[in-house]
């Protein structure tokens, strides 16, 4: 989730770049750069880390012009290394890039064999030897081509070397506004950027293109050919926008989830497979006994579904247990085992201290972690990023999501190196992209529950249910509500519920039910039905094609049909809509709740 900018007129092109940078920072501060035409010749200056080393290197060297773009960076492909930042230059071309090349790898091949070369190993620099390879000195001509041999998500900034004070950009599956003052004329991400210059802009549609020439704004189709567009007006202040309209930053975070998991999942599947090449060792699971998830809140359930996975999966004995416990039980540990750490910070105080005694052991530590360059990314064995960007909310979505994710390609590949039939793997990996696919359709669906948590207004108690992989799911659930709508709520095994837990339960108790796993589904039903008989008011959660009959619920919402394998991708928005619909109906600050912080650091 990278941030770019454009901007051609007549004032300081390096100033304004910057300052709508520094608006933009929220979506990734791994590296920062800008690409400035100065004397008929375009200068880059990039630099590794946030905005403030750039701008640094920027007043030790003015660059004086009236036209350049920038770029904030959210590191996918390649390490946030300078050589990595943006913008990336071969040949003609300069470009910055929002969104993920699915074919870089195939086009990086097609191009070294005609022996062009790269420093990078960002996806954005092959787009970049594309766009180069395909110029014939007519910018749109030559993005109308490209477009045709890109695939994935993109949003480009361009600069071409024989254009001097022309901007060019192209929009397809990533946002991109052009706007125009009285100085020139602008291109970014997001509104945030230019809304201290106009609140006046264009929206790109799928597959448009723009040049900017100073306040000249003119916008083509996929086929290049000219069309007019509607000038639209914001209607709110600079920090609104920021939420992108949103009333809270945890909406916008649900909403970016289907994005955050392709990110992280799909720039790590080669040939319908895993592929942690550069990330883990190649066979890092063959002689790996045991495996040990560690971690905090969230991202503990997140381990217990990987624990499930682990094991289900890889046949491979797995564990998971929250970090403030396990550093101090003196935990038996063999030469076999292996840590995954969670951690969306990577400063979780406990989950560090974890980490280090699995080291002091001579247990490999393999981190899962969103914050590049963190405490725990930086001290593991081994880091896999999700790439979900920054979280603004305390309550962690998205961040969860795309943990879950790479818990599912980490277990496949650990099937894989286990000796699982290579067939099976694909097909697995084939299931865990299609229930990513189902994504957006389950977030409108599950905009029902934020209705429904609405009547929780005066609630005090609430329980959660499941069995299988949706236990850990009613356990993040149950978190969830409490976090931001500081209703008291337990998540029980349904199997455990007759031995004592359904003795709290009493005439109008809300129960939500998880009803996914279809080879349980029959026993989850009369757990359900249990407590719907002593009077609980039930809502059940389940997936199209799965029955529940209508005696055992009060109320029920269906999300969309997948393997069950994968239902905790479906369910882990639905349950946060939820939370956040309590959380409204009860006047709490979703964002901010009492007594959290979005980082322990402390014991």
């Amino acid at each position: 989730m990278c941030g770019i900018v454009g901007y051609s007129g007549g004032q300081d092109a390096c100033g304004r770049l910057m300052h709508a940078l520094s608006c933009l920072e929220y979506r990734g501060y791994d590296s920062a750069g800008v690409a400035l035409w100065e004397d008929g010749e375009i200068q880059v200056l990039k630099e590794q880390g946030r905005l403030d080393r750039l701008r640094a290197l920027a007043e030790e060297h003015p660059h004086p012009g009236g036209c350049g773009i920038g770029h904030t960076r959210w590191a996918t492909h390649g390490s946030p290394t300078a050589v990595n930042a943006h913008p990336h230059r071969v040949g003609r071309t300069v470009l910055v890039h929002n969104g993920i090349i699915e074919n870089y790898a195939a086009l990086r091949e097609r191009l070294a064999a005609r022996g062009m070369t790269f420093a990078s190993q960002t996806d954005t620099e092959i787009a970049a030897g594309l766009i180069e390879s395909l110029y014939d000195g007519n910018p749109l001509n030559t993005l109308r081509k490209a477009q045709k041999e890109l695939e994935g998500s993109f949003a480009f900034a361009i600069l071409f070397a024989d254009r001097p004070g022309e901007i060019y950009g192209l929009r397809r599956g990533s946002p991109l506004i052009a706007a125009a003052d009285d100085t020139g004329g602008y291109l970014a991400s997001d509104l945030p950027a230019l809304l201290d210059y106009t609140n006046r802009y264009y929206l790109l549609e799928e597959g448009e293109m723009v040049r900017v020439a100073g306040r000249e704004l003119s916008f083509f189709d996929r086929g290049g050919f000219p069309v007019r567009k509607q000038e639209l007006t914001a209607a709110w202040s600079v920090e609104a926008a920021r939420k992108d309209g949103y009333d809270y930053f945890m909406l916008k975070e649900i909403d970016e989830e289907p994005a955050a998991l392709r990110d992280t999942v799909l720039a790590r599947i080669r040939d319908g497979l895993p592929s942690l090449e550069g990330e883990l060792p190649r066979g890092f699971f063959r002689d790996v006994r045991k495996v040990n998830f560690t971690a905090c809140g969230t991202a503990l359930y997140a381990g217990m579904v990987g624990k499930a996975l682990m094991e289900r999966l890889a046949r491979l004995p797995a564990e998971a247990e929250a970090a403030s416990e396990q550093r101090y039980r003196d935990p038996v540990l063999g030469p076999d085992e292996a840590a995954v750490i969670l951690s969306q910070s990577g400063e979780t105080a406990d989950s560090l201290a974890a980490l280090r005694m699995y080291k002091a052991r001579g247990v490999p530590v393999v981190a899962i972690v969103n914050v590049v360059g963190s405490s725990i990314a930086r001290e593991a064995d081994y880091c896999l990023y999700t790439h979900a960007g920054p979280e603004i909310a305390v309550a962690s979505t998205k961040a969860y999501s795309a943990q879950i994710g790479l818990l599912y390609l980490l277990a496949i590949l650990a099937a894989r190196e286990k000796g699982t039939d290579e067939a099976q793997c694909r097909r697995w990996t084939a299931g865990l992209v299609g229930a990513m696919g189902q994504l957006p359709r389950a977030l409108e669906l599950a905009q029902e529950l934020r209705g429904w948590a609405g009547g929780l207004g005066d609630a005090e108690h609430l329980f959660y249910l499941g069995r299988g992989l949706d236990y850990p799911l009613a356990l993040e659930g149950s978190l969830k509500l409490k976090e931001i709508s500081y209703i008291h709520s337990e998540a029980l095994a349904a199997g455990e519920l007759k031995h004592g837990a359904i003795a709290l339960i009493t005439e109008g108790t809300p129960v939500i039910a998880l009803a996914t796993q279809a080879d349980i589904l029959p026993k989850m039903v009369s757990g359900i039905r249990e407590v719907k008989a002593r009077g609980a008011r039930v809502l059940v959660i389940t997936l199209e094609g799965l029955a529940v009959e209508a005696d055992a619920w009060d109320h029920l919402v269906t999300l969309p049909a997948a393997e069950s394998l994968f239902a905790p991708l479906l369910l882990a928005p639905a349950l946060q809509l939820l939370a956040a619909g309590a959380a409204v109906a009860r006047g709490c600050d979703v964002d901010k709740p009492r007594n959290l912080a979005k980082s322990v650091t402390v014991e």
